[in-house]
């Protein structure tokens, strides 16, 4: 009974009450953030489209790494029910490098940020703790999956899209 009352236990459950409501099979949870342009952009606006949530960010080398892969995706699949939406973990007073980073890497889908780093509310919404972390939602706005790359995440879109 002591434990139960302790502040550990607590958070803990918080922590898994929330994982609950972001695992595979969940409704995504909605989120609405700014654009590069300052435009603010909604999760829910993509219903009725397999979307893959990617969060990622300029300064992280396996994202930079892994944006070649997301290009063929969105490139194979932009003209059916698909997109992407890159959520960026960039730093505070980093938008210039998100936004070069976005052009650079050619990633011509929809990018938003609140550009707070691992404060950003993406992080403690879909208990994101390293990236790059993909979730990929069916047309419904169920999640399908989480932390799929390459081939997997390709497959797993085609399989989706069929």
């Amino acid at each position: 009974p002591d434990v139960k009352k302790s502040e550990i236990f607590n958070s803990l459950t918080a922590r898994l009450t929330k994982m609950e409501s972001v695992k595979v099979g969940a409704l995504a949870p909605d989120f609405t953030l700014p654009t590069p342009e300052g435009k603010m952009l909604s999760l829910s606006q993509f219903r009725g489209k397999v979307v893959v949530v990617d969060c990622w960010a300029s300064w992280c080398g396996p994202c930079r790494a892994e944006n070649p892969n997301m290009v063929a995706l969105y490139n194979a699949n932009k003209d059916k029910d698909f997109t992407i939406l890159g959520v960026s973990l960039d730093r505070p007073n980093d938008k210039d490098k998100w936004i070069k980073a976005i052009a650079d890497d050619k990633l011509t889908w929809n990018h938003v940020s609140d550009l707070k780093y691992w404060q950003s509310m993406i992080c403690d919404l879909y208990i994101i703790s390293a990236i790059p972390e993909t979730i990929l939602i069916d047309k419904e706005g169920k999640i399908v999956a989480r932390g799929l790359r390459g081939d997997e995440l390709k497959s797993k879109v085609a399989e989706l899209l069929k």
